[in-house]
């Protein structure tokens, strides 16, 4: 079998907007996602408020016809300069072209990959790659492996191998007002033991979707897209923090 990975742009070559959030209530911005898993009942904590920017690149991914790569380049600050606000959740929200192949890739399960690393995932899982900068000045390597639940949702686990973190993202179709522009979200919950304030922040979060595969069968990607080559493509990234805050900055991107 053979595969290819791209390797995650900068930001600087990235055909997309940044688009800065204004500040939002829960209530502004449902969850795009309501029937994934539920995650941990926490209480609000009183934090600094977060001004999240988001840039998106797609390009063909070299696999099959309508293979594509997508590539999210979040970032995080504060008015004040202080430590972000931590996230408790995550939907990466894709245009409503896109639609994932799954089925044609290895799995890696989260055991595994909690108790081996990256090297205990099966060879073509990995379908995915990024940086992570965490607050306030430490840089680590994101890998992201195809994965199958027991409950038979699909989705992908993305890790920072440094830190050991495993972030389990599920699948899910987007519903009411977000379908207008959205087909899919990647729902990530982040669940922790520690105080909410004591939890890691990242001040900028890349990580790419994408990778092809080849078999007796022809070649497949795990990412397709079915836009018309210079058609503009809207992404988002639904961000909760534990102060309660919810924050929707959003991108558009050309396939070329």
């Amino acid at each position: 079998m053979r595969r290819s990975i791209r390797a995650v742009v900068t930001a600087g070559a990235l055909a997309a907007a940044m688009l800065v959030s204004a500040p939002a209530r829960a209530a502004s911005w449902p969850v795009p996602t309501p029937s994934g898993p539920v995650p941990p009942q926490e209480a609000p904590v009183a934090g600094p408020r977060n001004l999240d920017g988001l840039a998106v690149s797609v390009r063909r991914d070299g696999g099959s016809p309508t293979g594509v790569e997508v590539v999210f380049d979040r970032t995080s600050r504060t008015a004040t300069g202080e430590k972000p606000a931590p996230a408790s959740q995550f939907v990466f929200l894709f245009d409503k072209s896109i639609r994932f192949n799954p089925t044609k890739f290895p799995t890696c399960d989260q055991a595994s990959l909690r108790a081996g690393g990256p090297a205990a995932c099966p060879a073509g899982s990995q379908v995915g790659s990024g940086r992570a900068e965490v607050y306030p000045a430490t840089s680590a390597e994101v890998l992201v492996f195809n994965t199958r639940y027991r409950s038979g949702l699909r989705g992908v686990l993305i890790t920072i191998p440094a830190t050991g973190a495993v972030l389990a993202n599920t699948f899910e179709p987007v519903t009411g007002c977000y379908r207008a522009d959205y087909r899919w979200g990647s729902d990530e919950l982040l669940p922790s033991p520690l105080p909410p304030l004591d939890r890691a922040a990242t001040t900028r979060f890349q990580v790419s979707f994408g990778a092809s595969t080849t078999d007796e069968t022809g070649t497949h990607s795990f990412v397709e897209s079915s836009a018309r080559p210079g058609h503009p493509l809207t992404f988002g990234l639904w961000s909760r923090f534990v102060t309660g805050q919810v924050a929707l900055p959003t991108a558009t991107a050309h396939l070329g």
